[in-house]
């Protein structure tokens, strides 16, 4: 708006000026200009504004000096205005919220405040809303704002005078610190397993408070080993994977709004499986101090303990060893154990285990011990003879091992040897190889073994050897007519040389001819075989070794046993084929003369009729036949010389129940024949199968030969050969023997002519089967399936026939 003010002026004046309401000369601007004339000045000011309104002055000098002055009040009315009113006005839960409406007016404007629910408008005054008060600046103002308080306010402004109301509405937001749990604060997790823990903090607040998880001050992100994610219902979870020894510790969960910020600390507890970190093997020397360390880490702290594999023998922290020379001592997942005077039974592997509640890890260590040279020798003199090369052994035990040399009365004899000495070296061992060819020989040899611990030596003899000296107490024993047995106590001297062997001489008594016997290595029992009866022998013994043999012992006289009757036999039995007993002879004493023969007399248990059989004194077996189904039977053999008769032998055996078909028809054959007769039996089947859908189905593989046959318009005829009548059936690998027909036990065998036959067996002939004429589809006979019987050889072979009453 622009406001002008005009003065008139009496008189002259030299000079006019305008001064504002707070008394500073006005100059003219773009805003306010001055326009004086001859009689009258004028104050024009533009976009006039509420501050400039006030009191003006205008005054007049004249050429004087004189001063005449006017003033004029200007009065500015300003429209309703809202200035810089925001909405929303957020605050926080339980402060003091003051609501700004800065509204402008002239005159000033009544405020009023109004909340907004739903449809309806509440006018907000200090009598119904003790929480609310309406500031003099005309701000709402809310004690302990909640959350309840939030909506929409109205600042409504009037102006009486003019008439004028105006308002805003403004949207008040409450802001709720967030509030945080969690639902488990403490975890636990073992680490290398591939485990994984979940972290879970629940929030609540408003605005949705924003969750951020936090270690050692750092905020942590997604990756492949941290998965964070947010849920409904305010949950946000951290899940580490993979967890690792350096995962555990502290875990901040920090949940963030306008409202403020809240955090809770969590924590994961990490559990390490026991591992040895530091376990060496270790060498000490004999007769020193071994210390052995073992270092392990873990959560918790793993307790270590030894064991000792040569015995297995376990030591933990302060146990010490019956003898006192082995200790442990440890802490912190260090353990020491030490062996004092350390022996050559402590060498080898220890074990070193550590064990938490979590698990355990051993490792092994081996202890090795360094000690000078040990001779093992047992043997420290040697025998020869001139001519006769010997080894002289010098075995060494040693760690690191020995060198070795051999002397010879203080001369070194070296690796390559003399003339009638050589050296043979190997690990540990050293064979000196002596020749002797004079008494010179013959002495003390030294062998001296040395190592880096120390040094030792051992003198070996090397002595004449000499014949054994003669056995002694020689016995005789088990005489019978044609041997003895010669027993011999060993001699007291073998001459310094192994016995070969002994040398047993025997003669008739009155000849000259010693007949020699050797034994077999240095048994001191030989048998003399070959003797004649009721014979009169002197015997003695001799020892013999590579120097030669020894002098005979004192001579022992014995006489062989005159011819006898025969010892009974013995006897095993074995069931034959068929309706045969195979019975085993098992020679015994003959009484000085060969078995003839032996006598073997058997019969049913119910009768009294002995049978009779004689066998050769040749034969070890006896074979009864025919014998009877399911009958006990009773044995008597007696074997024969020609001195006479044995005492009687007795044996009983039971003949079982005559067996089925298939019984007879496998009970002689292997697992090969019986897997082949199966198959056979099987492609039979498939046969029979076949044939029979040709016929009834006109299907089958016989089907598509023939349609392929016939599909090639070739015709083939032939004949059926019928089989010859009154003849024997063979089969068709060219036996002989004629087969055998198996019936059961209830079937009963007739002729033709209706009289019973007696069932064939191993001395009656076989009658031959009738041939049955074969039939074809085109009229000719032929047989069918369901009327076929078996037949078997008695070597178990097998054929068919058709029924006679069906052909």
């Amino acid at each position: 708006t622009s406001v002008g003010e005009k003065n008139f002026m009496i008189g002259e004046p030299v000079k006019v000026e305008w001064f504002n309401p707070q008394g500073e000369r006005i100059v003219s601007s773009p805003r306010v200009a001055l326009h004086t004339g001859e009689d009258s000045s004028r104050l024009t000011i533009y976009r006039a504004v509420v501050e400039d309104a006030g009191i003006y002055r205008c005054q007049a000098t004249n050429a004087e000096g004189q001063t005449q002055e006017a003033t004029m009040v200007l009065e500015m009315y300003q429209k309703l205005a809202f200035r810089d009113v925001k909405s929303p006005q957020e605050f926080r839960h339980g402060e003091t919220a003051e609501v700004v409406c800065d509204v402008i007016s002239s005159p000033a404007p009544a405020v009023s405040w109004f909340y907004q629910k739903g449809s309806k408008s509440m006018e907000i005054t200090e009598e119904h809303y003790s929480r609310f008060q309406v500031l003099p600046n005309n701000n709402l103002q809310i004690h302990k704002v909640t959350k309840v308080d939030e909506g929409v306010y109205r600042c409504e402004a009037r102006v009486e005078a003019r008439g004028e109301i105006n308002f805003v509405d403004i949207e008040v937001v409450v802001n709720v610190p967030p509030v945080l749990s969690v639902v488990q604060q403490s975890f636990n997790a073992t680490a290398d397993y591939q485990e994984s823990v979940t972290f879970t903090c629940i929030t609540s607040g408003s605005p949705d408070p924003e969750v951020t998880w936090h270690r050692k001050g750092q905020q942590l992100e997604r990756s492949e080993q941290y998965v964070l994610n947010n849920l409904e219902g305010g949950r946000s979870t951290l899940t580490i994977r993979n967890i690792l020894q350096g995962d555990g510790g502290d875990y901040t969960c920090r949940a963030t709004n306008k409202a403020g910020s809240e955090e809770r600390e969590l924590f994961l507890k990490v559990f390490v499986q026991p591992h040895i970190t530091q376990l060496r093997n270790v060498t000490a020397v004999e007769g020193s101090a071994a210390m052995i360390s073992c270092v392990a880490e873990g959560e918790p702290v793993p307790e270590i303990s030894w064991r000792r594999a040569s015995d297995g023998r376990s030591f933990a922290d302060g146990d010490k060893s019956q003898d006192g020379r082995v200790d442990v001592r440890g802490r912190h997942g260090r353990s020491m154990l030490t062996i004092s005077g350390v022996k050559l039974p402590d060498l080898g592997r220890f074990d070193c285990e550590a064990l938490s509640r979590i698990g355990g890890h051993q490792k092994s260590m081996f202890l090795d011990i360094e000690y000078m040279p040990k001779f093992q020798n047992n043997q420290t003199i040697f025998y020869s003879w001139e001519g006769n090369p010997v080894n002289i052994s010098c075995d060494v035990k040693s760690n690191p091992p020995a060198t070795m040399l051999w002397r010879r009365e203080r001369l070194t004899i070296s690796a390559e040897g003399t003339a009638n000495t050589r050296v043979h070296t190997t690990d540990g061992k050293s064979l000196l190889e002596v020749t002797p060819v004079s008494d010179r020989d013959f002495g003390r040899y030294n062998c001296t073994a040395r190592n880096n611990i120390g040094a030792k030596y051992q003198e070996f003899i090397l002595a004449q050897a000499d014949v054994p000296s003669n056995p002694y107490s020689v016995r005789l024993s088990a005489v019978s007519q044609r041997s003895a047995t010669v027993t011999f106590m060993k001699p007291d001297s073998h001459g310094g040389v192994p016995i070969g062997h002994y040398l047993v001489n025997y003669k008739e008594v009155g000849s000259q001819d010693w007949r020699d016997v050797k034994s077999h290595g240095v048994q001191t029992t030989v048998l003399l075989t070959g003797l004649e009866p009721n014979t009169t022998y002197e015997v003695r013994v001799a020892a013999v070794n590579g120097k030669g043999q020894g002098e005979f012992s004192h001579t022992e006289s014995f006489q062989s046993l005159p011819i006898r009757e025969p010892s009974p036999p013995a006897v095993h039995g074995q069931r034959g084929v068929g309706k045969a007993y195979r019975l085993g002879l098992v020679k015994q004493d003959d009484g000085g003369m060969p078995i003839v023969e032996y006598i073997v007399k058997y019969k049913t248990d119910k009768e009294d009729q002995w049978m009779t059989k004689l066998v050769s004194g040749q034969h070890d077996f006896a074979l009864l036949q025919p014998l009877q189904w399911n009958t006990r039977y009773e044995v008597e053999i007696t074997a024969r010389n020609v001195k006479g008769l044995s005492e009687p032998t007795f044996y009983q055996f039971f003949m079982p129940q005559k067996p089925d078909i298939i019984d007879s028809l496998f009970s002689g054959l292997g697992l090969g024949p019986v897997v082949g007769l199966g198959l056979a039996g099987l492609l039979l089947v498939l046969v029979v199968v076949d044939v029979s859908c040709y016929f009834l189905r006109q299907c089958g593989l016989l089907m598509c030969i023939t349609r392929k046959i016939c599909s090639k318009k070739t015709t083939t005829s032939g004949k059926s050969k019928e089989m010859e009548e009154g003849k024997a059936a063979y089969l068709g690998d060219g036996s002989k023997d004629p087969i055998v027909e198996m019936r059961t036990e209830e079937e009963r065998i007739t002729n033709h002519d209706g009289s019973p036959v007696h069932e064939p067996n191993e001395t009656t002939p076989l009658t031959e089967p009738e041939k049955l004429p074969l039939k074809e589809e085109n009229g000719k006979e032929t047989l069918k399936p369901d009327m076929i019987e078996i037949k078997v050889h008695s070597d178990n072979s097998i054929h068919t026939k058709q029924d006679d009453s069906k052909a």
